[in-house]
């Protein structure tokens, strides 16, 4: 696949439907880090900007009108840039698929790709973030049309492979960023959750937005498999033969404890969690997620 696959036209146009400027990016989905314009403006006075359908026509400067005879309206530091982070786990483990076109990783790829035009369009600076045991891309953000292009070129170019410290990585994430951002982590989580958790709070701890969006595989959340099966562990290289059938109803509720303990823990810290199955169209689970968003504010 490359990388202009994972932005297709047509996601691009059904994603920037909405109402970005106003409804999705300063209401909704930045609400953490955008001081919201929409509280009596209490915030201090930045610049004028040009005014767009659907400013507050209250908020115009009549002033600069009378000067200029063009319409202006004043920015105000809550409307100023926030930055973003796209961070993805190159572990072994995402890359696998059971019948899905797309694996695990580039499927959190088509996601990155889709959020990072969002915050590109709003002018907003994107970066990226890869790691495994170690980080190992840290693209510095910028707000450039180009900036995409540099970042799906990169990721079309990555593979996973071996193991992978989430926990270990977003604590030296949670020490590079210098000022409040918006990280969002694309991860399968197959890992201990106590520390990836702990890290998580550090990056809430020091202001940040986070999204984690939990990618699993189709076969990882239904369990379609019949019969006895031997699975491989592919970042440890070890072996299991179990009766599938006998062991789906463990599995299911085991995988479902699993996800609800994750959104619980989230919940309490304010990260939004999101968990994904890749047989649902990732425009489409990215689309949901974003609608369900906006309404909550």
């Amino acid at each position: 696949m490359n990388a202009e696959q994972y932005l297709r036209p047509e996601v691009i146009r059904q994603v920037a439907r909405l109402d970005l400027r106003a409804k999705f990016i300063v209401e909704g989905f930045l609400t953490g880090l955008h001081a919201s314009p929409f509280q009596g403006f209490s915030v201090e006075f930045s610049e004028h900007r040009k005014y767009v359908p659907g400013d507050d026509l209250k908020d115009l400067d009549w002033n600069v009108y009378a000067k200029t005879d063009r319409y202006y309206v004043k920015k105000y530091a809550a409307e100023t840039n926030v930055t973003g982070y796209l961070v993805l786990d190159l572990s072994a483990s995402m890359a696998y698929t059971y019948r899905q076109e797309l694996t695990k990783f580039e499927y959190g790829i088509c996601l990155a790709a889709a959020l990072g035009y969002l915050m590109i369009h709003q002018q907003d600076p994107v970066g990226l973030i890869t790691f495994d045991t170690k980080i190992q891309t840290a693209l510095p953000p910028k707000s450039k049309r180009t900036q995409l292009g540099t970042i799906l070129g990169i990721l079309a170019g990555l593979k996973p492979a071996g193991q992978t410290d989430i926990a270990a990585c977003l604590h030296q994430l949670a020490g590079m960023i210098r000022s409040k951002s918006l990280v969002m982590l694309f991860s399968d989580l197959l890992t201990d959750p106590e520390p990836v958790l702990q890290s998580l709070y550090h990056l809430r701890h020091r202001g940040n937005d986070v999204i984690l969006f939990h990618i699993l595989d189709e076969a990882e959340v239904h369990f379609p498999f019949q019969g006895v099966v031997e699975f491989q562990d592919v970042e440890v290289e070890q072996k299991l033969t179990i009766d599938a059938q006998n062991m789906k109803p463990d599995y299911l509720q085991s995988l479902t404890d699993f996800r609800e303990m994750y959104r619980e823990e989230c919940a309490k810290a304010g990260i939004d969690y999101v968990p994904m199955d890749t047989s649902v169209s990732f425009d489409r689970a990215l689309m949901e997620y974003l609608l369900q968003r906006q309404k909550r504010f």
